[in-house]
């Protein structure tokens, strides 16, 4: 079944990119924050039943191709590859892994407005997969019992600017949310799901 969803992404893209016949390429390359937000652990008796997570350095990179114009809109299909190789995690139970790490490779569609122009905003939409790792300790050091890897589905939605400064290179700003599957954090939150929120500047070249 995911992978039937995820091919609803996929597919569409690579068979647009395949076919495209415009010749204007982008390479970008961000860095930012990703967050994610508190969760809570389910029928704990705790004192703090919460998970806190770090708000740690997240980059992303990402690959452009123009499909069509019309107007003033331009349709790209790109490949963003974003990773946080590490955030920290902490619960009070000690229960959690001590951090986990993510990559998330989403193929997407994006519409750029006013495509050509000196400063264009935009909009993407896409899904694909990721890939989280947990640490093989626990928040307080012990050796964690669960799983230190998990596969999942992976849906972003993300908006941004682009500002050409220089010729063919310009300065981007985004944010996206990678709406993943959950994590094994050995403990029930009542989720399935998680938002991982990233926010990022960087350059783009255009070729």
């Amino acid at each position: 079944m995911l992978a039937k969803r995820l091919a609803v992404f996929v597919v569409p893209v690579l068979f647009l990119v395949s076919s495209a016949r415009a010749q204007i390429n982008e390479l970008s390359i961000t860095a930012g924050r990703a967050f994610v937000s508190t969760q809570t652990i389910v029928n704990s008796t705790a004192f703090d039943r919460d998970i806190h997570f770090g708000n740690e350095e997240m980059i992303e990179f990402n690959y452009g191709r123009l499909l069509m114009t019309h107007r003033v809109f331009g349709l790209f299909a790109e490949l963003p590859v974003a990773i946080y190789p590490r955030m920290d995690v902490h619960s009070f139970q000690g229960q959690t892994p001590k951090d986990i790490g993510a990559l998330f490779v989403t193929p997407s569609v994006r519409l750029n407005f006013f495509s050509g122009d000196s400063v264009t905003p935009w909009v993407s939409a896409g899904g694909g997969y990721g890939r989280f790792r947990q640490a093989p300790v626990l928040t307080y050091d012990v050796p964690n019992p669960g799983p230190t890897g998990t596969n999942t589905g992976v849906v972003q939605f993300g908006a941004g600017l682009d500002v050409w400064v220089w010729h063919r290179w310009g300065a981007r700003v985004e944010a996206r949310d990678f709406y993943s599957g959950a994590p094994a954090m050995n403990v029930d939150t009542g989720r399935s799901r998680q938002h991982n929120y990233y926010v990022g500047l960087g350059v783009v070249h255009r070729f």
